[in-house]
């Protein structure tokens, strides 16, 4: 289970860093140690010498030259088991990207001190670096993701000032139709009095036309 969380950050990282210009060195003494998917992300392949004396070492040599470009000059499972100190099988991806023809070669060893670099010398190699002028200013470039994000905010905030604006239309609706204690006071009294003047309109009325009958 362990294991199996382990290799699936490991395909996780070669995945990310692959458009960032990072590159990753897998040593192992065969190439079956390394899982097929991050085998197929490599680009440059360097193998030593395989011998197979036992079944599984066959197999293993059989499934390592699967991964090799087929070659017109080399016997692949046959060079790989007949190599010497230092000798290698190589190949590389070239400017366009294509892997290059298989090639038998000698190493030259390495020429670089292997003690820890000093903090002055180790900033002087990153400073005349070609990668330098590209990759010192960090980049933080808007995701897909955090672009969704706002506009799902902003139209949420939209929304709610919308219904806001609706609530505070009906409530000054809700409002205006309201009348206060004085103007309920007023209103009956103008009743009361109309009804009033109305009583003694219709009563004079009466009496002037009871007063015409009389001979």
């Amino acid at each position: 289970m362990l294991l199996r969380l382990f290799l699936s950050h490991v395909d996780q990282i070669i995945r990310l860093i692959r458009s960032k210009g990072v590159g990753i060195f897998f040593c192992t003494q065969a190439a079956t140690d390394i899982p097929a998917y991050a085998l197929g992300q490599l680009g440059n392949r360097i193998q030593h010498a395989l011998r197979a004396f036992t079944p599984n070492d066959a197999e293993a040599l059989r499934q390592t030259v699967k991964t090799y470009p087929k070659s017109e000059f080399y016997e692949i499972d046959q060079v790989l088991t007949q190599l010497g100190t230092g000798q290698a099988l190589i190949t590389v991806l070239n400017d366009k990207g294509i892997p290059t023809e298989v090639v038998a070669t000698h190493l030259i060893p390495p020429r670089a001190s292997m003690e820890p670099l000093d903090d002055i010398t180790y900033q002087q190699i990153i400073k005349t670096s070609d990668l330098y002028k590209k990759y010192y200013q960090s980049v933080d470039n808007r995701s897909a993701d955090e672009i969704i994000t706002d506009k799902i905010k902003k139209d949420r905030s939209n929304t709610i000032r919308t219904k806001q604006k609706e609530e505070n239309k009906v409530k000054t609706r809700r409002t205006g139709n309201r009348q206060t204690p004085m103007e309920a006071a007023g209103k009956t009294l103008i009743r009361t009095l109309a009804a009033g003047a109305g009583r003694v309109i219709l009563a004079a009325i009466s009496t002037f036309l009871l007063k015409k009958k009389k001979p």
